[in-house]
């Protein structure tokens, strides 16, 4: 997890506007949390501010500029964001069992599969009420593309799992729709609320995420967690083709007494080097095609990218 001075570098790198976006969004999802109800508040909230580095938001405010009327509706979009991304993570933690996120109880550890997935249903249907209201059906549009890409990178990632033969492609794929989708509308989203060049920064967006796992000190997920629900992940992919003997392992018999010798195994053969090696060098292309932007703009958002591929350093 990026520290705090690296987050408010990010932020300040915007411009004093984007400062306080983010200091209005924060009360922004607090009351959008509270809408529905003191127990669906408590296991929203806890989830929203268990959220991270709200990076999506950010991207929003930045690809918006600005321009003074875009304000009101990039605000709108930014919350619309982040409550997606906090419901896929309240169902991601049902379907994984998830116990712990960046350190707290997760909603179905704390409150049982029932209430968790009412949680997650609640955070998906407030996001799009939240970007509704704006009157906007091209950015609810842009949101809903969004939402199928992760519906359909969740189902490639279940039918993936303990697959020893998935290919670097098919995950980079999964990995397009899964997480990338979400930055990409968030750019998308931005631009329409500033009249910025939409294609061209939702590209951008897609192209500065590829998750190739990290300390769990900085991803917010005890180490090996992937390994342990049968995710396949690029270091493992990478690792397999450089030691042999790692595509004979099972994945159904690691368990928790054994992931850190597996992990331990995996760093050996320099796959986390090459997959950060492959992240920067897609970010590198993403920066490069950024179309013509106000220097501080640009600037901000090339820190972004170069925050994203950092998580995984």
């Amino acid at each position: 997890m990026a520290t705090v001075a690296t987050v408010e570098a990010l932020i300040q790198a915007g411009g004093p506007h984007v400062a306080g976006l983010m200091e209005e969004l924060e009360t922004r999802l607090a009351v959008l949390a509270g809408s529905h109800g003191p127990e669906l508040a408590r296991h929203g909230g806890t989830t929203i501010a268990a959220g991270g580095k709200r990076l999506r938001p950010l991207l929003v405010f930045l690809s918006a500029g600005e321009a003074p009327d875009a304000r009101p509706g990039s605000l709108r979009a930014a919350a619309a964001v982040e409550l997606v991304h906090s419901a896929t993570l309240v169902h991601d933690d049902v379907l994984d069992r998830g116990t712990l996120r960046r350190g707290r109880p997760t909603v179905v550890a704390a409150a049982g599969r029932q209430m968790a997935t009412a949680a997650g249903d609640f955070l998906f249907s407030r996001a799009f009420v939240e970007l509704a209201e704006g009157g906007r059906p091209d950015a609810v549009a842009v949101l809903a593309d969004a939402c199928l890409g992760l519906s359909e990178g969740e189902l490639m990632q279940r039918a993936d799992a303990w697959d020893p033969t998935v290919s670097v492609e098919r995950y980079e794929r999964r990995c397009e729709l899964k997480t990338a989708r979400l930055f990409e509308a968030a750019c998308r989203l931005g631009a329409l609320e500033g009249a910025g060049p939409e294609r061209e920064l939702g590209e951008f967006g897609r192209r500065i995420v590829l998750d190739v796992s990290g300390p769990a000190e900085r991803t917010g997920k005890p180490r090996g967690a992937d390994l342990l629900d049968g995710t396949v992940t690029l270091p493992l992919i990478l690792a397999r083709e450089r030691e042999p003997g790692l595509a004979t392992i099972d994945l159904r018999a690691v368990g928790e007494a054994e992931v850190a010798a597996l992990c331990d195994r995996i760093a050996a053969t320099g796959a986390l080097d090459a997959a950060r090696s492959r992240a920067l060098g897609i970010v590198a292309e993403a920066k490069a095609g950024l179309p013509d932007l106000p220097a501080r703009q640009r600037a901000a958002l090339e820190l972004v990218a170069d925050g994203v591929v950092e998580r995984f350093a």
